[in-house]
């Protein structure tokens, strides 16, 4: 079968803590990051270093109604047993996500392009967006062209990370020329290929877009490959 859903609500409890085999520990805290506008409410995650200013990054096949919803992040503060709390601390982004209804998620598919079918994935697999510059983000189908390319170190995506000396995120970045913005953060442990999951309520109205970086150990220890 394919990779299956985490408890994701879990994941985005503040205090919500774990533990890797070589002793580090990992404790939830959850960063707003604003709200996002989706004009047409056809939802892209991608890498925005690597995808800005193209026109062939595609949108989920499952859209939301415009409007503005909410984005954050669940990070994770990590130290080693007995450390004592620093002022500079390793912060990871396990997760992000963009909220559209505050309501309790009963059950969860894996976001789609079109085109991708899940039953040809083998165990454990899924389908993902490639990471190569260390990020990821949310925006709407008309704010990709919005933004330049991101080319040597300019843009309002580099002054965003660059003015917060890089912290994880999410930052709320806006194109000035069309009020279109996009939310981006930092991908866990950085380049890989990563999921993202839409919650449903029980009546099967969409809850949120997940993405999960993998910072977090699996409940079961179990391993992830990509698609």
């Amino acid at each position: 079968m394919p990779m299956s859903a985490r408890d994701y609500t879990w994941l985005f409890t503040p205090g919500s803590t774990f533990a890797y085999e070589s002793g580090t520990t990992g404790v939830i805290h959850v960063a707003d990051g604003g709200e996002l506008w989706l004009p047409t409410g056809r939802v892209v995650a991608c890498d925005p270093f690597v995808c800005l200013g193209q026109d062939d990054v595609e949108p989920f096949t499952v859209g939301v109604e415009p409007g503005r919803y909410r984005v954050e992040a669940a990070v994770a503060t990590l130290a080693q047993p007995g450390e004592p709390p620093s002022g500079d601390p390793h912060l990871r982004v396990a997760a992000a996500r963009l909220v559209i209804r505050d309501e309790p998620t009963a059950a969860w598919e894996l976001a789609l392009l079109p085109g991708q079918d899940p039953a040809e994935l083998d165990d454990e697999e899924f389908y993902g967006y490639g990471v190569d510059a260390g990020t990821g983000c949310f925006h709407d189908a008309a704010a990709g062209a919005s933004f330049p390319v991101c080319e040597e170190d300019e843009g309002p995506l580099w002054d965003a990370f660059e003015g917060s000396d890089w912290a994880p995120g999410p930052h709320l970045v806006t194109a000035p020329e069309t009020g279109h913005a996009l939310a981006a953060f930092t991908s866990g442990w950085g380049d890989g290929a990563y999921p993202t999951w839409i919650g449903r309520t029980a009546a099967g109205e969409v809850t949120c877009f997940v993405t999960d970086f993998f910072v977090a150990p699996d409940p079961d220890g179990s391993a992830a490959a990509t698609a």
